[in-house]
């Protein structure tokens, strides 16, 4: 595959929660889900940690053995990087370091993919683009976030409001009737989005972090065929900073009301190549 990847922190000062990388024929995203201030998550590691260690194992794994099922990827993923700070860490806080997964991985004649939790992976056939995400967590989410986003972002009732919604949820994580990441139990890759798309005739294909996926699916500033347009003639960062330019336009959060005002936002661009 032919590919162009775009990151960026949702502040200077602050780590990039978010991971994206490729091989010769896979490209992995990961979007960790922060911590809020005040909140603990069992682990001293931190979120950054988790996701390049998660996204490295399974970028690894997915390219060295292309037989193997993304599933079983993940899940080993997920055991390898379990076993690197179970004996240092708190694996059984609700708040332990987790991640969104995106794999896309060529394989022969197929594109085989996997999405687990609420990152994006635009697919352009024919001349039409498909959305692929895992929305459970949004659709938890929306029974408990009105307090939240009736708050301009960044004050401090907002921030105690988010803080508290993050909490809420996690009693709804990676457990049936909730919602499902990558954390420290390997049975939650079974869980994932799985297909298998063939490459011809597969144009383009786009991963989104939902600090990226934002222009869209909160923002409503393009269409997702816009957005493989854009990344494919500005490249990747241009999704970002259109982003940027929505977010910087909107602080206090009254026109697209929002957990984070600004927020890790990756992309990738890619073009599977003929076997």
């Amino acid at each position: 595959m032919r590919v162009t990847t775009a990151t960026e922190p949702a502040r200077p000062d602050r780590d990039n929660e978010d991971f994206v990388a490729a091989s010769t024929n896979t490209i992995v995203l990961l979007d960790g889900v922060g911590t809020p201030v005040g909140s603990d998550a069992g682990c001293r590691h931190g979120v950054a940690w988790y996701s390049r260690h998660l996204g490295t194992s399974v970028l690894n794994l997915a390219t060295d053995a292309p037989e193997i099922p993304l599933v079983d990827v993940l899940e080993l993923g997920i055991e390898r990087v379990a076993d690197l700070h179970r004996h240092s860490c708190d694996l059984s806080h609700p708040g332990s370091p987790s991640a969104t997964v995106i794999i896309a991985r060529q394989n022969a004649g197929d594109l085989d993919y996997l999405v687990l939790a609420d990152s994006v992976l635009l697919l352009e056939s024919g001349g039409q683009t498909r959305s692929i995400c895992d929305d459970r967590e949004a659709q938890v989410g929306q029974h408990h976030r009105a307090a939240m986003d009736a708050l301009p972002s960044g004050s401090p009732a907002h921030v105690d409001a988010h803080r508290q919604y993050v909490e809420t949820l996690r009693s709804y994580r990676n457990r049936p009737g909730g919602f499902w990441v990558a954390s420290s139990d390997p049975s939650a890759a079974r869980e994932s989005i799985v297909g298998k798309e063939p490459l011809d005739p597969l144009t383009a294909v786009v991963l989104l972090s939902d600090g990226a996926s934002r222009l869209v699916d909160r923002f409503e500033l393009a269409t997702w065929s816009a957005t493989v347009d854009l990344a494919r003639t500005d490249g990747p960062s241009a999704i970002i900073d259109r982003v940027r330019d929505a977010e910087r336009s909107d602080p206090d959060g009254l026109r697209w009301p929002r957990g984070k005002t600004y927020d890790d936002a990756t992309a990738a661009f890619a073009v599977p190549l003929p076997i």
